[in-house]
């Protein structure tokens, strides 16, 4: 592309700090730019009071309280209803790919066979002015199918038979720092959506699909519908059919979890189901109850889909979808093919079938991959085991979702050093990566994101405060111990990364960072100290 700057012509109170090429302009037009400001100055306000609640919130579960079901909308759990029905290309989502939204990855992720490509500005992305933009200038060509890239002689373009686009734009909590509006930054998922929904909406209708969108972070019905205004201004703005824009929930909140008929309720006319946002939700359960002695997770790697906190999260979420006819998605499978080592491999595979295996006989109506060598196997195990397109017919009257079952915080042990050394490397590994303009980094044949970040620092955090947080070995995790380990995990970094990575400092910085969120006050998402750090 090129890179020669261009002067932007903006609405009245639109302000955009960043520097605009001549294809950027094509994405910040005038219209564009008064459609997201239509948006900001009808919902900023709610969203600021929003996030205002989830620190009041916060403040209570600090001084012991724990989550349970709103007696304020048990009329809505009690009674009977479903959402509307789903488009047709979006009945059959069995295997979904999700990925950042630079022009290979596109087009490779449409291309790999998958149902669906959840194509992220969120988690696997870091929010660079340039990552933000250039991923609307891809996602706009691949809608219209002209997207082509070119790489060392290859030629890369659009298959006859693509995936559903699903884009996730940014959580309510983030912002975009380089574009004002009324002298307040924009939301990040307001810029991201009403970009994306200007510009395809329309289009995509017209194609035979429609705009879908994957919704997340969110903590309270009250923030699906807040969502759900956004998208009937948007239907009314850009003159769609009501109904026609479809979000799916992430459930990547524990809090979220004891809301998730409301938020079917909430976006009812709009709703694409609930996903089972697995990692996300381990770090919001860690987030939330980080100051309660009562609470402490073991290992990251012991905490698994079987935990009892997590297995009755995902039968609660099949079960409650399909009660109210709506889709309800697996979660993601991190592990990535491994080369050169045939044994670690097959464990791999293994390790993914069998979690694949657990989500289709859950009742789970379609699951995430990472990366297109996962889709063939993820897809084997559906079609085995879910011949029709979905499973909505399968209730899960066995289901029993109860407070105690979503609290039953379970393993709390072991907790061992390499637990904490393998924290505090993802934790490294990632924002050195993030810091240099990658959110989606494969780490120990892990893809890792934000959320799996956002864990091994939390983890840290907690277990330096709580009077649980000992090792199997009987030391006590402290400062000291985190502030030896760290020098020796970054150490081990550098082979792991290039020369030219490693010589730019970032992994320095990251490892400054991750000693700040690990041992000073507790950060709500690590991605706000890190974008602050950003041009």
């Amino acid at each position: 592309m090129s890179a020669t700057h261009v002067s932007l012509t903006v609405p009245a109170g639109v302000v955009v700090t960043a520097e605009v090429s001549a294809e950027f302009a094509e994405i910040l037009t005038p219209p564009a730019l008064e459609f997201v400001a239509k948006l900001h100055r009808t919902h900023e306000k709610r969203r600021a009071e929003l996030l205002a609640l989830r620190a009041a919130r916060q403040l209570r579960f600090d001084a012991g309280e724990m989550p349970d079901f709103l007696p304020e909308t048990a009329h809505i759990r009690a009674s009977e209803w479903t959402i509307a029905p789903q488009p047709h290309d979006m009945l059959d989502r069995r295997v979904e790919i999700t990925g950042p939204t630079d022009r290979k990855m596109v087009i490779n992720a449409l291309n790999c066979g998958a149902a669906t490509f959840m194509a992220d500005f969120e988690d696997a992305n870091c929010p660079t002015w340039f990552n933000m933009i250039d991923g609307q200038i891809n996602l706009r060509d691949a809608v219209r199918r002209t997207i082509t890239f070119e790489q060392n002689g290859r030629h890369y373009a659009l298959a006859e038979k693509t995936a559903v686009l699903i884009p996730r734009p940014r959580g309510w909590h983030l912002d975009e720092k380089h574009v004002l509006i009324d002298g307040t930054p924009v939301s990040g998922g307001l810029f991201d959506f009403g970009l994306f929904a200007f510009h395809n909406a329309a289009e995509l209708l017209a194609r035979g699909s429609g705009p879908y969108f994957y919704l997340p972070k969110m903590e309270s019905h009250l923030e699906a519908r807040l969502w759900n205004d956004v998208f009937n201004q948007a239907e009314a703005e850009l003159g769609l059919r009501h109904g026609s824009i479809k979000g799916t929930c992430l459930i990547e909140t524990v809090v979220a979890a004891f809301e998730m008929d409301e938020f079917l309720w909430e976006l009812r006319d709009h709703s694409a189901g609930l996903n089972i946002g697995r990692w996300d939700y381990i770090f919001s359960c860690i987030k939330k109850f980080r100051s309660n002695p009562n609470f402490c997770l073991a290992d990251r790697s012991e905490v698994t889909m079987t935990a009892p906190f997590m297995r009755a999260y995902a039968l609660g979420l099949v079960k409650t979808c399909h009660r109210r006819g709506a889709p309800a998605m697996g979660g993601m499978a991190a592990q990535i093919p491994i080369k050169n080592d045939v044994a670690a491999n097959d464990a791999a595979i293994a390790k993914v079938r069998a979690d694949k295996l657990r989500e289709v006989t859950d009742g789970c109506d379609g699951t995430w991959v990472a990366h297109p060598g996962l889709v063939p196997i993820a897809k084997a195990v559906f079609d085995e085991h879910m011949p029709t397109p979905n499973q909505y017919g399968r209730q899960r009257d066995d289901v029993a979702l109860s407070a105690a079952a979503l609290l039953d915080f379970q393993p709390s042990a072991p907790i061992t050093e390499a637990g904490v050394r393998n924290n505090i490397s993802v934790g490294i590994q990632y924002l050195g990566a993030w810091l240099g303009g990658n959110g989606c980094v494969p780490v120990f044949n892990l893809m890792e994101d934000a959320a799996t970040a956002e864990i091994s620092r939390s983890q840290i955090w907690q277990w330096i405060r709580s009077p649980k947080g000992v090792l199997a070995d009987g030391r006590k995790v402290d400062v000291a111990m985190v502030r030896a380990l760290i020098p020796q995990e970054l150490a081990k970094v550098e082979p792991l990364v290039s020369a030219a990575d490693w010589a730019a400092g970032h992994y320095a910085e990251a490892a400054r960072l991750f000693d700040d969120l690990a041992t000073g006050d507790y950060v709500e998402f690590l991605t706000l100290p890190a974008y602050a750090r950003m041009a």
